[in-house]
């Protein structure tokens, strides 16, 4: 498998589902959005992207099962396996507010063998497969250097706010007033191509799905940065946890979850 001749492909995927979510933003209502749980949307613009990117990589590799967050697709035994959030970041989109986008990856069993996130607002599409570095329209990115004084982090709120809240208070009672700043942006997918892009230094989150968070974590490997669960296991790829960082604030974010998850 010519995993970077696959990878251009995918992009090419991505931006058409980009596409169509651009021009349904012209006209979308909230009268037409949909409540999966309290404050987790979905629409027609999620459901559409996902069957046109379905259809797209079906015929792109045939013999590949699919994991999709709005469940239009999915898998018996295969070995491949299709990771697809059509629209990372829907509660942006249905405010018309920035970041949002489109996250496809390509897993077998626990090894994540390419991952795509095209962010529609700003037309970039960020791109990695296995050893193939990570890009970002073209260019090489890499993530920062930037030690715990100097970082910026994006803390973000699941949905799960009950069991997260302890959580999220402790990390930013740890670390504001003791880093750069503490972002949140609405978008896991995002947070992590960030850390890959060395525009974030570090980015935790629990209670979210794989297609959150499998293409922008290889984006991150790629460009040099460190990604594990909350507990610290690099095999992260069927958990719900994530906490990517440039390497150099891997343990000082750990230390904040043991310490929150301790103290409950």
């Amino acid at each position: 498998m010519d995993l970077q001749k696959l990878t251009l492909a995918v992009c090419n995927i991505a931006k058409r589902a980009g596409s169509y979510i651009a021009d349904e933003c012209e006209k979308f209502s909230f009268n037409v959005v949909e409540r999966k749980h309290a404050h987790d949307y979905v629409s027609y613009v999620d459901k559409g992207s996902e069957q046109l990117i379905v259809a797209a990589l079906r015929e792109l590799l045939p013999e590949a099962g699919f994991i999709t967050e709005e469940g239009s697709a999915g898998h018996d035994s295969q070995q491949l396996l299709w990771v697809i959030d059509p629209l990372d970041g829907t509660t942006n989109f249905i405010h018309h507010y920035a970041p949002y986008a489109v996250s496809i990856a390509l897993i077998q069993g626990h090894e994540i063998l390419l991952g795509v996130v095209y962010e529609i607002c700003a037309a970039e599409c960020y791109y990695a497969w296995k050893d193939g570095g990570a890009y970002m329209n073209g260019e090489r990115i890499h993530v920062s250097h930037h030690a715990i004084d100097d970082a910026l982090l994006c803390l973000q709120l699941p949905y799960n706010s009950e069991a997260y809240k302890p959580v999220a208070k402790h990390f930013i009672d740890t670390f504001y007033g003791r880093c750069a700043s503490i972002r949140m942006n609405g978008s896991a997918a995002m947070s992590l191509c960030y850390v890959a892009a060395g525009r974030l230094d570090g980015y935790a989150e629990q209670y979210i799905g794989q297609w959150d968070f499998m293409a922008g974590a290889l984006l991150v490997q790629e460009a040099g940065g460190t990604v594990t669960d909350y507990t610290g296991d690099a095999d992260f790829t069927y958990g719900n946890s994530v906490i990517a960082t440039n390497g150099l604030i891997q343990q000082d974010i750990l230390f904040a979850t043991s310490d929150a998850n301790h103290s409950d």
